[in-house]
């Protein structure tokens, strides 16, 4: 059987996230499609690019920084960094970030506040972690609104909403289901806090259903992983 092509699998995503925000009685336009790009080419984000997507998802800093600087010419294509943030390295995060998804503690928050000259404010999102596990990243549900009002008052800052992934031992729909409780917790403080990032190849229909604006989808899109030297 042959494999559907990089287009045809953009279409069925496309496809289903229109089907799976119709049945949640919301519309696709209030969806953000962001295509997790890890350990693929910049000659794919380039495709991709070219098949309509501006967003892209990276989880690893020295990856992503030079798939950036390899596509810097490319108008409009927004990259996401996806992954657990290292405060160290978070000033260089920001050089070529469009939105960080992963902010879960005060460090993370200081090293991204202090914008350069002529840097605007960049968008974020608080991580949650829905785990019982305190190595997994993200800050947890009791602390989500205190850590909303740092990044809040965090000059350089854009705090869009909350982020989180659904537990593997946990139905997606009840983990999103408590992530949109965090949400609205956040939006009690910072009610522009909207935007809910959740959901990935597998439980993005569950994340829709619960509220989610941005989905962060992988293999759905781009194919297994290629092999790792």
């Amino acid at each position: 059987m042959t494999e559907p092509t990089l287009a045809e699998r953009v279409e069925r995503v496309e496809s289903e996230l229109t089907d799976a925000a119709r049945s949640a009685g919301r519309s696709r336009d209030e969806l953000t499609l962001i295509a997790v790009t890890k350990f693929h080419p910049a000659a794919l984000v380039r495709e991709l690019y070219e098949l309509g997507l501006r967003d892209v998802g990276e989880n690893r800093h020295q990856e992503a920084r030079e798939k950036a600087a390899e596509l810097s010419g490319l108008p409009g294509l927004r990259w996401n960094f996806v992954g657990q943030l290292q405060s160290k390295k978070a000033r260089q995060v920001r050089e070529y970030a469009s939105v960080v998804h992963s902010i879960d503690r005060d460090a993370v928050v200081s090293a991204l506040a202090q914008p350069a000259e002529g840097e605007g404010a960049l968008d974020c999102f608080l991580q949650i972690n829905l785990t019982d596990d305190p190595a997994r990243g993200g800050a947890r549900p009791d602390d989500a609104v205190r850590l909303a009002e740092l990044i809040a008052a965090a000059p350089g800052l854009e705090l869009l909403g909350v982020m989180a992934v659904a537990p593997l031992d946990e139905e997606p729909r009840a983990a999103f289901a408590r992530l949109r409780g965090v949400s609205d917790a956040v939006r009690g403080v910072h009610p522009s806090a909207v935007a809910i990032s959740a959901g990935m190849s597998h439980d993005f229909r569950e994340a829709i259903a619960e509220g989610a604006t941005h989905l962060r989808i992988g293999t759905a899109i781009t194919g297994n992983r290629p092999p790792r030297d």
